[in-house]
């Protein structure tokens, strides 16, 4: 390829670069990266042969372009092929896991117990023909305090006790399900039997005993004729059902302003058997809801005629339900998502 007498002998240059190329074999992928620094590097030796281009006469110029085209497409068509190779190599030494071994098993979580108490106290009612209703967690003062006949000065409408939108006074956060019952009297004719379960909110101090969002379940019954007895035997049914058959159930005269007459109620203490114990306190009794029948204030609120129509109302704390439940001494435990108290529920899932 070279002629002897040229001033430089560009192409015996090339010549040895195409043998070193032909020639070139390897299985380690340092040396095919020596390799393409040597040959296809930026001061490789086929830089050089561009470099040379200046000092090929004239008339070879053509002949020159085209071994150096050559040895350029040869050059990196070897060092492709060649990588491939090596790609293929270190692909097939992959190791293949053992299928036959058994699983790793991951941690698939358990209900939580606020969850799991208001499922099951759902599941209790509508058995006995309650459907669930659900409302919005922002709520206006008329659907909030208003129409459940709470006065003008009650201490629950202050800021210590409601979370108001800043922007906008008349709109706050629910702090009682009880809102659901008035959207359904106001959409609904009576009769109306129905639950609201969901998430409240109040401007208490965190302790180990309140929250500033809980969870609440309320029920409603409104029909012609419906008495105070008709209450008690609902809620003497739910407390045998969650507590157990041999619960007994008492109603102690209380007050609300949505509810007249209103009663707290109790049950016997599911932990001692009313002998007397930490949770009870020593009486034999547990405090788990509010409950009354239904104000005729509220009723015609809802321009539901409170001549014609009667009704009764309950309210049940989860948190508290719940920690009485588990016995769980700290309602902080339930939104704090640590997994060492969430996995003791699995067994309820």
């Amino acid at each position: 390829m070279s002629k002897p007498g040229d001033k430089v002998d560009i192409f015996a240059l090339a010549d040895s670069i195409m043998e070193q190329v032909e020639n070139f074999t390897t299985d380690v992928k340092e040396e095919l990266e020596q390799f393409r620094i040597d040959v296809l590097g930026t001061k490789g030796k086929l830089k050089q042969l561009f470099t040379g281009f200046r000092d090929v006469p004239n008339e070879r110029k053509k002949e020159f372009g085209q071994v150096v085209n050559k040895v350029k497409a040869t050059a990196e068509a070897k060092f492709n092929s060649l990588k491939e190779q090596l790609e293929d190599a270190t692909a097939a030494q992959v190791e293949v896991p053992d299928m036959s071994m058994p699983a790793n098993f991951s941690n698939i979580g358990s209900r939580h117990p606020i969850a799991i108490v208001l499922e099951q106290i759902s599941e209790i009612f509508t058995r006995i023909g309650f459907t669930v209703a659900s409302g919005p967690e922002i709520e206006d003062d008329w659907h909030n305090f208003t129409a459940l006949n709470t006065p003008e000065d009650h201490p629950a409408r202050d800021m210590q006790d409601t979370f108001y939108i800043q922007t906008n006074p008349a709109t706050l956060l629910r702090s009682h399900t009880s809102t659901v019952q008035v959207r359904t009297m106001g959409r609904q004719e009576p009769p109306i039997r129905i639950i609201a379960p969901g998430r409240v909110y109040r401007n208490e101090t965190i302790s180990a005993r309140s929250h500033c969002q809980f969870h609440q379940i309320e029920g409603l019954y409104i029909d012609k004729g419906v008495s105070l007895a008709d209450l008690k035997q609902t809620l003497l049914y739910f407390a045998k059902e969650f507590y157990g058959p041999d619960t007994k159930l008492r109603l102690r005269p209380s007050f609300f302003p949505f509810t007249e007459p209103s009663a707290e109620m109790d049950v016997s203490c599911f932990i001692c058997k009313m002998k007397g114990c930490k949770i009870c306190k020593g009486t034999g009794w547990v405090e788990i809801l509010g409950c009354g029948m239904v104000d005729p204030n509220v009723l015609a609120a809802s321009n539901i005629d409170p001549e014609v129509y009667s009704g009764y109302a309950w309210g049940i704390g989860i948190e508290r339900t719940a920690m009485l439940k588990y016995k769980i001494d700290d309602i902080r435990l339930m939104f704090e998502n640590d997994m060492r108290f969430l996995g003791q529920f699995k067994a309820a899932y």
